[in-house]
């Protein structure tokens, strides 16, 4: 559940610029923002709207062009790209719509793959096992469904025992009754383990299952909702 007693990230004037001749565009325009420890988040918006560069920015994946970048009390705006590599590794897990699973590996291999490299891992069995998944542990990603698939990619995120989750898009291949199944594992993470967890998805009835809401519109924060009263996934009105 959502701690309201420590933050995990916090941006202030969070700007990124990307420059493509000479044309310049604002991928994000001063992005002020607090997401708090264990929440549940949805960021909503549409596309251009600066969901992705802010995910790929608080992931370490990108910089800012300008503005502060926090996660917890430190500043990971002013971090090297050798601190920016560990923070990645040791604190945060991704889950794209694209599962990225390796073919020739079974299901408990794919999630083996991240304990290798992390200081305090999940045991990979026990990852499948939070995902619903540990009676296909011995089968290859050939043998399962795009369901299947991407909650072996939350197993596998899971494992590393991260401190965050960050999923762009993670039902946006999937029907209904597959991505609910996904959101269900996703929910069942973020409450078992207390990642703090944030879904970009256009599908705007997910936002009722969060503990907090971020609108994105044309790079720029417009409006945050907290929703006292988060529904179980297999609520959705999909």
């Amino acid at each position: 559940m959502t701690n309201k007693n420590g933050i995990t990230f916090r941006t202030q004037d969070l700007t990124k610029n990307y420059v493509t001749g000479e044309t310049v565009v604002q991928a994000l325009r001063g992005v002020t923002l607090e997401i708090p420890k264990g929440a549940m988040v949805v960021l909503l918006g549409p596309s251009g709207s600066g969901k992705s560069t802010f995910l790929n920015i608080i992931g370490g994946l990108d910089s800012p062009t300008s503005g502060e970048v926090f996660f917890k009390r430190d500043q990971l705006s002013a971090y090297s790209e050798k601190q920016l590599t560990l923070f990645r590794r040791n604190n945060v897990g991704f889950v794209f719509q694209a599962y990225n699973l390796v073919p020739s590996l079974t299901a408990l291999e794919n999630v083996a793959l991240v304990t290798d490299i992390s200081p305090d891992p999940i045991p990979p069995m026990e990852a499948l096992n939070a995902v619903n998944l540990g009676d296909r542990a011995q089968h290859f990603p050939s043998q399962l469904s795009g369901g299947e698939q991407q909650r072996v990619a939350i197993a596998r995120a899971l494992a590393k025992r991260p401190e965050v989750l960050l999923c762009d898009e993670p039902t946006g291949a999937l029907d209904s009754e597959t991505g609910i199944v996904v959101l269900k594992a996703l929910r069942d993470v973020n409450r078992q383990y207390g990642a703090t967890t944030i879904i970009i998805t256009h599908n705007a009835s997910i936002a009722d299952m969060a503990d907090r809401v971020i609108y994105f519109g044309d790079g720029q924060l417009v409006d945050v909702k907290v929703n006292d009263s988060p529904i179980a996934p297999e609520e959705i009105s999909w």
